[in-house]
């Protein structure tokens, strides 16, 4: 049996009610999650705590989930997971530019989340991710 590690995810929804389930969900699933409502406070946070990925609503108050993540990616290397009621073939192109690595459509199911997460970590048992290489613009 291979064992996971918790992981260290950033959550980023602007919805209190969203984001306290979303929280005590991944908690009660074994990770630390540190949840913030704006940029600036996740920013904030990302300082203090380097995490394994983000998972990220696309529209804040505050700023952008793509602003945010450009800017996260220039901090440390860090897999995100843009969440958004957008999906269509423009904003999963911009997102990824940002560099989210996947994109999820609101309402989100909760079991792919953890997938998608668990596939972006390698499961948990790697420490540490190599962003991928990109030639093309806004990457």
């Amino acid at each position: 049996m291979i064992e996971r590690r918790p992981l260290c995810i950033l959550l980023v929804e602007d919805d209190a009610d969203s984001r306290a389930a979303l929280a005590r969900l991944l908690n009660m699933s074994g990770h630390r999650t540190i949840a913030a409502g704006t940029v600036a406070e996740a920013l904030q946070l990302a300082r203090a705590h380097k995490c394994d990925v983000i998972v990220s609503d696309v529209g804040l108050p505050d700023r952008s989930g793509i602003e945010l993540m450009r800017e996260l990616s220039a901090l440390y290397p860090i897999p995100g997971v843009a969440v958004s009621g957008y999906t269509d073939a423009a904003d999963v192109t911009e997102c990824e530019r940002a560099g989210f690595l996947r994109h999820l459509k609101k309402p989100i199911d909760f079991q792919t989340l953890l997938d998608t997460i668990a596939e972006l970590t390698n499961g948990g048992r790697m420490r540490g991710y190599s962003a991928p290489t990109s030639d093309s613009p806004g990457a």
